[in-house]
């Protein structure tokens, strides 16, 4: 089969059969796009010609690009997945990347905003936004839900029920999952909702000036703009407001389990990761202020 129908009939099976996201599926055909634009430097047409080897070489291109080892991995995932499937329909005889191992890169904990900044910042946008109910309930479902900007920006109407406190959300793999909303997210969400009409409830929760639904772009602006106002970290990216908001919980005594759920986790180990952020704002904390430290 030709190396760009597979890919084809590929992103095809992630859109309409596993009903991936359209971000999702977004970053997938631009990976695969760049390994297609690599097969045809080498004339690589056919799926059949690819081999370990080539692969490896492709991924040996990526390294000397300088991308970070993390988005090498990303795609060579996505290879995965594409030559997984060609194989499973018999399009190829051996799957080249089943014994390519992801390059190894030491895991960065993820940086947090401290609580007191976060609500600093909401003084900020009251002050300055043209627009203050929708950035709080932005900020708001951020982190007080801790959603990822995706699902934050599918969000219907519909999805959200203040009398039982609940919001459903649906993340990676449109899997869906509740996520309850705290008192104080409420009073936030309803200030933003008094003065909405909604069409109907399959309508976007949250849009813009001009009635259009948002999206990751628009939200990453409003998200950087602020939080260079309150902090110095060097991300102020939406995703800094999920990181923060399943730190505290770890912070303030939360179940390990009960964070998993919320954040929509597929595996307990990616949920781990806070609980070292924790263990080193501790020792940050204890070297502060502990007299024998």
């Amino acid at each position: 089969m030709n190396i760009d129908n597979l890919a084809d009939e590929y992103l095809e099976e992630l859109k309409n059969i596993k009903r991936y996201s359209f971000y999702t599926l977004k970053s997938y055909t631009e990976d695969l796009n760049d390994f297609i634009n690599y097969c045809n430097k080498y004339f690589k047409i056919s799926a059949s010609d690819i081999s370990e080897k080539f692969i490896k070489s492709y991924l040996m291109t990526l390294n000397e690009r300088e991308l970070e080892k993390k988005s090498i991995s990303r795609k060579l995932s996505t290879l995965r997945g594409m030559f997984k499937f060609a194989y499973q329909r018999n399009y190829v005889n051996l799957n080249p990347t089943g014994m390519i191992s992801n390059p190894k890169a030491k895991r960065k904990l993820p940086e947090v905003v401290p609580t007191k900044s976060i609500l600093e910042v909401y003084n900020i946008v009251d002050k300055e936004d043209k627009n203050p109910k929708l950035t709080k309930a932005i900020i708001e479902l951020l982190y007080g839900c801790a959603l990822r900007v995706s699902e934050l920006c599918q969000l219907n109407r519909i999805d959200l029920d203040l009398k039982e406190k609940i919001i459903k959300v649906r993340g990676k793999g449109n899997k869906m999952r509740i996520v309850p909303i705290g008192d104080k997210s409420i009073i936030i969400i309803s200030e933003y909702l008094s003065d909405k009409v909604y069409p109907n409830f399959i309508s976007a929760l949250l849009f813009d000036d001009k009635g259009k639904r948002i999206y990751p772009r628009f939200v990453h602006r409003i998200i950087s703009k602020y939080l260079s106002k309150v902090t110095d970290i060097k991300k102020k990216s939406p995703h800094i407001l999920r990181h923060s908001a399943a730190t505290h919980m770890l912070d303030n005594g939360a179940d390990l389990r009960a964070v998993k759920e919320i954040l929509g986790h597929e595996n307990l180990s990616t949920t781990q990761i806070y609980t070292h952020v924790s263990i080193e704002r501790l020792k940050s904390t204890y070297k502060k202020a502990h007299p024998k430290s």
